[in-house]
């Protein structure tokens, strides 16, 4: 069975129907009926539970007891905050917070809970546009992917995960959410079910993974499952679904293990598909729909192309598509967007996929 996820200790008045928690849980369930995912849904959750905590420390516990000055102290103690490792919050989780926050007052006040929303005018923290900080060459990856012992069950697994989230560039709960026949060896593809904005795609997998992946499901999955089967495709030690946690905890394993100095879980395998494939010369805006993104952080333009097209750029531009390597030609990229457009992005999803 799936591993549940622990509830959220609560914070705030559970007894008072017109105080900010009462009104945070009316605003979640409103996400629910709307058909927001579950994961937009969790970070609601947590970024409104963080607030809670932090008014009621100041004996503030209802809507209308906050305006704007105190949003914006708030938004200073989040500025200030710091990990129990001593780093601050990222610029990108700060703004995403306050995001949620903004959605709640907005809610609140078409509710008619208060007379004006005091976060209408509130001034999110911008990201800069920065390039990854760890990205792993092809040789680095490879080393990585050699780490896992193939001989054993859970390596083999691993192998599988590791090659999977390289060769497609899949976020973290993408990967999470495959079923068995989600992976098409015929036509080299992967099915996606609700990638971000809930959406569904097809992208391209390489022969080298597609290798691993038969070797896991025939090897294997048989001896990590415990009946009943439902369809997963990753199997954990227990025998069931793999929680999303887990998936950073062991990806990050294994990029510590190689000892490059470098640190990363998940996302790494992302950002290092979509940097190698740059420098091939792939154009961005095939790069774009192979990652699932509808936008970079500065560029609206999106080019709907075939999944034939796509397999097309995926085996020309990156390095492990194939079994054997063959020959690349390079072309000069025609397209708007830039790279440093799509790594900017990319380094500003990094921390919400890798939890």
């Amino acid at each position: 069975m799936k591993k549940r996820r622990k509830p959220l200790p609560t914070v705030g008045n559970p007894n008072d129907p017109d105080g900010l928690l009462v009104w945070s849980r009316r605003y979640v369930e409103h996400q629910r009926i709307r058909n927001y995912s579950e994961q937009t849904i969790r970070l609601t959750e947590i970024g409104l539970r963080m607030f809670i905590g932090w008014a009621a420390d100041r004996s503030l516990e209802r809507p209308t007891q906050i305006t704007r000055p105190i949003l914006e102290a708030y938004q200073r103690w989040l500025f200030y905050r710091r990990k129990p490792s001593g780093r601050p919050i990222a610029f990108s989780s700060q703004r995403l917070t306050l995001q949620k926050l903004k959605g709640f007052f907005r809610f609140l006040a078409r509710q008619n809970a208060i007379l004006w929303n005091p976060a209408s005018d509130l001034e999110l923290p911008k990201i800069e546009k920065k390039l990854p900080k760890a990205v792993l060459t092809e040789k680095e990856v490879e080393l990585v992917l050699g780490l896992p012992d193939v001989t054993d069950a859970t390596e083999l697994r691993d192998r599988a995960m590791m090659e999977v989230l390289y060769s497609t560039g899949i976020r973290r709960h993408e990967l999470a959410g495959l079923r068995i026949e989600d992976i098409d060896h015929e036509r080299e593809t992967v099915f996606i079910r609700l990638g971000k904005g809930k959406k569904d795609r097809i992208v391209p997998i390489g022969e080298r993974a597609l290798h691993w992946v038969g070797r896991y499901v025939e090897e294997a999955r048989p001896l990590l499952l415990v009946p009943p089967d439902e369809g997963h495709l990753w199997i954990s030690e227990l025998g069931g679904a793999i929680s999303l946690d887990w998936y950073t905890r062991r990806m990050a394993a294994y990029v510590d293990r190689a000892g490059l100095g470098k640190s990363g879980a998940c996302h790494i395998f992302r950002h290092s598909m979509a940097t190698q494939m740059l420098e091939a010369g792939c154009d961005i805006r095939h790069l774009q729909e192979l990652l699932g993104h509808a936008e970079t952080s500065t560029t609206a333009i999106y080019t709907r192309v075939s999944v034939g097209r796509l397999k097309a750029v995926h085996g020309q531009f990156h390095p492990a598509a194939r079994l054997a390597s063959k020959p690349k030609t390079t072309t000069t990229p025609k397209s708007e967007p830039t790279p440093e457009d799509l790594l900017a992005a990319l380094e500003a999803e990094s921390e919400e996929d890798d939890g």
